[in-house]
């Protein structure tokens, strides 16, 4: 992406200029001569000239410089609403597919034709609800001016679903979230990005196995930690495309935290703290 457009006017040094030489011209020139009387009317009248001159190229230039500031704002704009989307189209996809391959996978394992069942029934919903969001998100991309029904944003009273739904796809996941007051509305949005993604990470890279969930301060901070116990006996990992991660520590630096993802043990730990920022 070019870079934000500058601008500066030639307009006025070279008006500037032109009127020296013409003071220095006068002042050279005698005025003996009844001609040479009317010469200071004829500078001053090329002054004015000049300086209108100046004035309307440098309006001109101003409103080129403002066009192509508009036009760079919009790019810009553009760039941030794509980048928004994949967010957003990759947190939709990665993790109902994850689920899927979670509960598809567990599914296999089990012996009981009802386990089977409900285990298939619970794939089937995840699958409607992924499509219907999916279909949504892109009529919305196909028609600019269409009105989607819009979604409240996430807050940390949301939490206890997301982990519900991971139980639901086979982890053993549990949650540690004290009443915390005074967090933003953006910073309650990031952590629940953070969880989401995280047990959609682990639910394909660990399968069924247990994995803990915690929100908490520290200090001045909010800090959220994910960690699991490492990969269930004989699960085969399923890794994605490698993006969930990055985007995540984009979300939390956005907001001028910072994102750590290590080993921990046999398992994985992913921890994200956030300043502080009471809400007025």
């Amino acid at each position: 992406m070019e870079s934000r457009p500058t601008w500066s006017s030639r307009a006025w040094p070279v008006a500037w200029a032109a009127l020296f030489l013409l003071v220095s011209g006068l002042m050279t020139i005698g005025n003996q001569d009844p001609a040479t009387q009317l010469l200071p009317l004829v500078v001053v009248g090329l002054a004015v000239l000049i300086a209108v001159w100046a004035v309307l190229r440098t309006r001109r230039e101003r409103r080129a410089y403002d066009d192509r500031l508009a036009a760079w704002a919009g790019e810009r704009a553009a760039q941030a609403e794509r980048l928004r989307i994949a967010g957003d189209l990759h947190d939709l996809v990665s993790h109902g597919l994850g689920l899927i391959t979670v509960r598809a996978a567990v599914a296999v394992r089990l012996d009981d034709p009802g386990q089977q069942a409900a285990a298939l029934a619970d794939i089937e919903e995840v699958s409607r609800e992924t499509t219907t969001e999916l279909r949504r998100m892109l009529t919305v991309l196909r028609t600019p001016d269409a009105t989607a029904a819009l979604r409240p944003a996430e807050s940390l009273a949301d939490l206890p679903g997301i982990v519900a739904a991971a139980r639901g796809a086979g982890l053993d996941a549990s949650l540690d979230l004290p009443e915390l007051d005074g967090v933003s509305p953006g910073t309650q949005l990031t952590v629940c990005a953070v969880v989401r993604e995280t047990l959609s990470n682990t639910a394909r890279h660990a399968g069924p196995t247990r994995v803990r969930v915690g929100v908490r301060r520290d200090g001045g901070s909010v800090v959220v930690t994910v960690g699991d116990d490492g990969p269930a006996a004989g699960w085969e990992p399923r890794p994605g495309a490698g993006h969930g991660l990055a985007g995540l520590r984009e979300r939390v630096t956005a907001l001028g935290g910072t994102l750590a993802a290590r080993p921990a043990g046999a398992g994985f730990a992913v921890t994200a703290s956030f300043p502080g920022r009471a809400v007025p």
